[in-house]
């Protein structure tokens, strides 16, 4: 059993998720739900998919946060990069960070359990046992920062410019879900669902949707959602933006008078009165201004900088602190993606030849210190990793789902990754490997010593990444396309700005990409369908590969029947399973704790809830820490 998640536990993919159901005695106690029997009405203060809710409906403030956690000071972060648009919804142009911060939802989940929604806007729900429709009944209480209230208009506004004018994977895949949006009155709106489509991830998908002000949008034709543009739609959330500056920062501001901040799901939380982000080209500027104080807070993601560069004046000083936090979330599933639309990548043993070419054993001891660990499954670590060959359970589902299944697939273990000498980049033993599967899928060396298929085509790959990654990110890809080259590949690694960057992966102009879309999961949901799904193969961001699999939309589908916890985590290990045998990524390595550097005046709750580090809405600013580190010269 992985310690990073402990077995009483069961996590899900983000945003919609479901957790352990129990007994439906207990759920009435201790979710605080009234069912009326004749109409079999489901009324609550929350939402899970198998009803069970940890906090009741008189719950003062979650289990994790420090409710007496005082208010003020900053919180400044690098961010990398460019930004041309305050709008992070739209279809073009880089968003700046943290512009979601602004804007609240009707229910929001948890951090110490996957699945479980309570309200915000929104103070209760109701819906009917079959799932085909959700009434919630907002706060009357909530405004937009203009002092307007936010009323179910507002709502079905918001929805309908996400169908609209959204991400065409959101828009489509909730198009399907939805059939009404409707006010009942002003603080009461009604969704209608698709008695065709699956019951999973209806109700935390409406009621996650952020809400915008229905009289911002119409006051000017030209504001529009897949547009970029620096007016920020009015919001509700905690922070409004203060001030921005181009591509060199962008300035938060707590509202004094956010109506929601005795709320108990905010309370001890939202504890900085400013949240700044610096903007730098790259990494390597982003850490000097770290270390000059430009910023305050720091989460590493470079394991050689982590290793060999945090014995700066000012750390050793006791100035800044160094820390390491578990971090209790599955890995995420990144990689060097296949774009499967590319011909030269449609036989999967070609696929596997260039995969052999990666040396992960000789970058994590080169570049990343021995920091990382490997990984194979999309859900690394935890009980529904696929080991082996399917039996038991898994074997039962799978036999169930008939001829989508191939035979192969129940005759061999699941994918594991390759071993590599860690000693030598150009791993020998797996290049001649790697050649034999070219030469045998008919790609054999010609013509300039390149890779060329019948009609004369080399064997492309292309990989452009960000300027701003990394630098040990960066140098791993030179390098794995250092040993494509070495077999004949016709390989290219391709350093562009991030602006080009963002462009190229929405149109997904790249023959392969180092990748971070793809998410874990260890429950079933829409998100799934948006990732690993057929139907929004061609045009998902969230789906850099296109993957579209008869054989994983069948266990997605069949996953979302399942009614419950032990069949659903069956058909969860079974898609571990397959797509690890569809592969359509090279895995990379993963790192277990958050790295973590910050001025010593920031503090945190104890008992940190295991699925985020939450240093944006739980940590705050110990005011006599912050005056002695200026008393002392150590910040500005």
């Amino acid at each position: 059993m992985n310690p990073r998640l402990p077995e009483t536990r069961v996590s899900t993919i983000r945003p919609w998720a479901s957790v352990l159901g129990i007994s439906a005695a207990l759920l009435l106690g201790i979710a605080g739900h009234s069912t009326a029997a004749e109409e079999k009405i489901t009324k609550s203060h929350g939402y899970s998919y198998f009803g069970n809710l940890d906090y009741p409906a008189d719950y003062e403030h979650l289990s994790y946060v420090n409710p007496d956690a005082p208010k003020g000071g900053e919180l400044s972060l690098a961010a990398s990069g460019t930004f041309d648009s305050l709008n992070p919804y739209s279809r073009k142009g880089r968003p700046g960070a943290l512009t979601t911060l602004q804007y609240d939802r009707l229910i929001d989940s948890t951090d110490d359990s996957v699945g479980q929604y309570y309200g915000v806007i929104a103070e209760s729900l109701e819906y009917d046992e079959g799932r085909n429709y959700v009434i919630f009944h907002l706060r009357p209480e909530a405004t937009f920062w203009d002092g307007t209230p936010v009323t179910a208009e507002d709502v079905v506004y918001s929805h309908r410019l996400f169908i609209e004018q959204g991400l065409p994977s959101y828009a489509q895949a909730v198009g399907r879900m939805v059939t009404g949006a409707e006010a009942l009155d002003d603080h009461t709106v009604k969704f209608t669902f698709n008695p065709d489509v699956t019951r999973r991830s209806l109700i935390e998908t409406v009621g996650a949707t952020p809400v915008f002000s229905k009289a911002w949008f119409e006051a000017d034709e030209s504001r529009r959602l897949d547009e970029p543009r620096l007016e920020v739609a009015v919001g509700s959330g905690p922070y409004k933006l203060d001030s921005y500056d181009i591509n060199r920062r962008i300035v938060y501001k707590r509202r004094d008078d956010y109506w929601g901040k005795d709320l108990p799901i905010n309370r001890g939380r939202h504890n900085y009165d400013t949240i700044r982000l610096e903007y730098f080209a790259d990494q390597t500027a982003a850490f000097e201004g770290f270390k000059a104080g430009e910023y305050t807070m720091r989460i590493e993601s470079d394991p050689k900088l982590w290793a060999s560069s945090y014995d700066f004046p000012k750390l050793t000083e006791g100035f800044v602190v160094r820390d390491e936090i578990l971090d209790g979330s599955p890995p995420t599933p990144s990689g060097f993606v296949f774009n499967l639309a590319k011909p030269q990548f449609a036989d999967k043993n070609v696929r596997k030849a260039l995969a052999l070419a990666f040396n992960f054993e000789w970058a994590n001891e080169s570049l990343m210190f021995g920091l990382n660990a490997p990984r194979s499954s999309f859900v690394q670590g935890t009980p529904l990793q696929a080991e082996g060959l399917p039996e038991g359970a898994e074997l039962e589902f799978l036999e169930t789902l008939g001829d989508v299944v191939p035979a192969e697939f129940l005759a061999e273990p699941a994918l594991v990754v390759h071993e590599s000498n860690p000693a030598r980049l150009n791993d020998r033993r797996n290049l001649r490997k790697a050649s034999k599967l070219l030469d045998e899928a008919g790609w054999p060396v010609g013509q300039g010593n390149l890779r060329r298929n019948a009609q004369g085509q080399t064997l492309r790959v292309e990989i452009p990444y960000p300027s701003n990654l990394p630098t040990s990110t960066a140098t791993m890809i030179e390098t794995f396309v250092q040993n494509l080259q070495s077999i004949g590949v016709d390989a290219k690694a391709e350093k562009v700005d991030p602006a080009q960057y963002t462009l190229r992966s929405r149109e997904r102009d790249y023959d392969m990409v180092y990748s971070t879309r793809y998410g874990s999961f260890l429950s079933t949901g829409g998100g799934l369908s948006q990732m690993y799904g057929s139907d929004e193969a061609e045009f998902s961001l969230f789906n850099p590969a296109g993957l579209a699999s008869p054989l994983v939309d069948a266990i997605i589908e069949a996953s979302f029947e399942t009614d419950n916890q032990a069949d659903q985590d069956t058909a969860l290990m079974a898609l571990d399973r397959a797509l690890r045998y569809e592969f359509f990524v090279i895995p990379v390595g993963y790192i277990a704790d958050y790295w973590t550097a910050y001025y010593d005046m920031y503090e945190y709750p104890e008992n940190l809830p295991p699925y985020a580090l939450g240093y944006l809405d739980l940590w705050w600013v110990n005011p006599e820490k912050e005056a002695e580190l200026k008393a002392e010269g150590a910040l500005r």
